[in-house]
C-alpha cells in the first residue's frame, strides 16, 4: 500500500466529499494539460512514437488514480 501511496499521493487523501471532488479535477487537469502539451508534440514526426507511448502511460496514471480515489472515498481501502 505504501508503494501506491508514493505515486498517487491525491488518491489516498480522499477520504470526505470535498476531498474527493478535488482530487478528481486534479486528476482530470493533469490529463487535460499533458494531453494537449503531447498533442502538440505529436505533430513532430520524429518524435510521434514516444509522444503516443508517454500519452498512453499519462492516461494510465490519471484513470488508476480516479480509481484509487474511489476506492478510498468509499472506504474499501485505507
Amino acid at each position: 500500500m505504501d508503494f501506491l501511496k508514493s505515486f498517487f499521493p491525491f488518491s489516498f487523501k480522499a477520504t470526505g466529499l470535498v476531498s474527493f471532488i478535488i482530487t478528481l479535477i486534479v486528476y482530470a487537469v493533469i490529463d487535460i494539460v499533458c494531453g494537449f502539451a503531447i498533442g502538440l508534440l505529436a505533430k513532430i514526426p520524429v518524435i510521434n512514437l514516444i509522444t503516443g507511448l508517454l500519452g498512453s502511460l499519462l492516461g494510465l496514471y490519471g484513470l488508476v488514480g480516479i480509481v484509487l480515489a474511489i476506492l478510498v472515498f468509499i472506504r474499501v481501502l485505507k
